[in-house]
């Protein structure tokens, strides 16, 4: 076990290292299990979240009207993050909330939406996407920080090492501060290795995980087209066209 230590430049460098330079070596570390434990994490949740929307899609298409009194038959759907159910629930609330608007104001007309209120609908929805959308990303600016931090904490820990063997080697001189020279060099070059390590799966991770955040986006945007459809197809004011007078 020694010699393996001994042996591996990663774990010679963090023993002969100084305060300064274990310091940087922890940094990368904990740098490395933030990287990976959110990479698990957020491609866990997106796993979930794929799954339960589903099921709730397949749920509602089973409806062959759009109904605001439709629930969940799952009672997981309500406990998992769904941005589809949250984006129903969002058009639901707003069109009730406009239903009874125009009865207060029409006691005696029939429950409809004009032009007017359909925008206003969408505006809702569209409001509600976003919000799902950055409830999605929460967090991944941790991954594109790494990113960029991981190399540059990396290059701190290779200079900072060169810095020390030039130190020695002034103070020492001849062939053995040559020898401690270059055993330094190899070694401080080890932090900008680990700097590269942790930032290439951050950026790969990064950019997978964005990418199912925007499917995930056009996912939503597709259900909220099918969802204004059906609200202006079952509850749009129709337009009276105007009669023509025919002649016998």
């Amino acid at each position: 076990m020694f010699l393996l230590a001994s042996s591996n430049p990663f774990i010679r460098s963090y023993v002969e290292a100084d305060w300064f330079g274990k310091a940087i070596f922890l940094s990368l570390f904990a740098l490395s299990i933030l990287c990976w434990s959110l990479i698990i994490y957020k491609y866990w949740v997106y796993r979930q979240i794929k799954k339960i929307s589903q099921t709730f899609a397949e749920q509602f298409s089973e409806k062959e009207l759009l109904t605001l009194q439709f629930k969940p038959l799952r009672g997981r759907l309500l406990e998992v993050p769904n941005p589809l159910f949250e984006i129903y629930k969002a058009l639901k609330n707003k069109v009730l909330q406009i239903i009874d608007r125009n009865h207060y104001f029409a006691p005696n007309e029939e429950a409809v939406l004009s032009e007017a209120d359909l925008e206003l609908i969408e505006r809702e929805i569209q409001m509600a996407i976003s919000k799902q959308t950055t409830g999605l990303e929460k967090n991944l600016f941790i991954l594109s920080t790494i990113v960029t931090l991981g190399p540059f904490l990396g290059l701190l820990g290779t200079v900072w090492g060169i810095l020390m063997t030039f130190s020695d080697l002034h103070t020492r001189g001849g062939a053995m501060g040559n020898a401690a020279m270059l055993s330094g060099l190899s070694l401080a070059l080890t932090t900008t290795v680990i700097g590269l390590v942790i930032a290439i799966p951050a950026v790969i991770g990064y950019n997978v995980l964005k990418n199912v955040s925007r499917d995930f986006r056009r996912e939503m945007e597709h259900f909220s087209q099918t969802l204004l459809a059906a609200t202006e197809l079952q509850y749009r004011k129709p337009n009276h066209a105007q009669k023509i007078p025919v002649s016998p």
